[in-house]
């Protein structure tokens, strides 16, 4: 699976989040998922980038949750551990920095 399919999985989880959904309205998510593709692909390549998810005035536990989707869709598909460990720690920074 292309690491844009893998942010397709993991945007839809998040949109679906009724808590967090209001953070994306009038977010072009097109281009969010682009950022997210950049950023996920660095992060398991070992050249981590900017966490896009910063600057959207989440709170830490929602932060932690974005995170935790992301791990469980690549958990979903037999994604090595230190791969999904990788990829946590690219966007487990610190929220609103």
């Amino acid at each position: 699976m292309s690491v844009q399919e893998v942010v397709g999985r993991w945007l839809r989880l998040v949109v679906a989040d009724a808590e967090l959904s209001p953070y994306l309205i009038g977010v072009d998510l097109e281009r969010l998922g682009a950022h997210l593709a950049a950023g996920l692909a660095g992060a398991l390549e070992g050249q981590p980038r900017e966490d896009p998810w910063r600057g959207f005035g989440l709170s830490e536990e929602q932060h932690r949750r974005i995170v935790d989707y992301l791990a469980g869709v690549l958990w979903a598909l037999d994604e090595p551990d230190e791969r999904i460990a990788r990829a946590r720690r690219a966007f487990a920074g610190e929220v609103g920095a």
